[in-house]
């Protein structure tokens, strides 16, 4: 990963998976207040400058093979209306982690399945691993939904493994190995 340039990753329509620029920092700050991502991800309020602080770390995190964190853009140009990535990687381990969330001009049109399908196909190929997770709450259908139509079966539920703004939740674990798609 470090000798190579983030990879766009085209996705079926008018959406594609892009590096975060310091242009994008506008749809960060968004993201910290829309009350579905805090609720499920927590992330702290963020200024612009610290919008682009962030992203500066998101793509120092690629060139230390860490983590590949890609906006859900316009193919047309634009703001992201999402966020997916593939974090706590472990290349000699082959294993990785997705992430993701949607502002509400993304959600309900199935981006996130394809997206998590292309990000999990990128994971395998280019970067050989054998196995890549999702997890989130229980109580988030919606990210179940994601992880189970884009080919992640539910393999257990974590007890008390996650604080959100709530309190802890059980998490569930879906995950799909580099030899499923055969």
């Amino acid at each position: 990963m470090t000798a190579l340039p983030q990879s766009v990753l085209d996705l079926p329509g008018r959406l594609h998976l892009r590096p975060w620029t310091p242009y994008d920092a506008p749809a960060l700050v968004e993201s910290c207040h829309d009350p579905e991502i805090r609720h499920w991800n927590r992330p702290a309020p963020v200024s612009p400058a610290e919008a682009v602080a962030r992203i500066e770390r998101w793509q120092e995190r690629w060139h230390a093979e860490e983590a590949a964190i890609w906006a859900v853009a316009p193919t047309a140009g634009g703001l992201p209306v999402g966020l997916i990535g593939l974090a706590d990687l472990d290349l000699a381990g082959g294993s990785g982690e997705i992430l993701y969330w949607l502002l509400p001009a993304g959600r309900g049109a199935g981006v996130m399945v394809g997206a998590t399908d292309r990000v999990t196909r990128w994971a395998f190929d280019d970067l050989g691993l054998h196995r890549v997770r999702i997890t989130h709450s229980v109580a988030n259908p919606a990210s179940c939904r994601v992880a189970t139509k884009a080919g992640f079966p539910l393999e257990g539920t974590m007890r008390g493994a996650l604080l959100h703004a709530d309190g802890w939740h059980d998490e569930h674990l879906h995950a799909r190995l580099s030899t499923d798609r055969d």
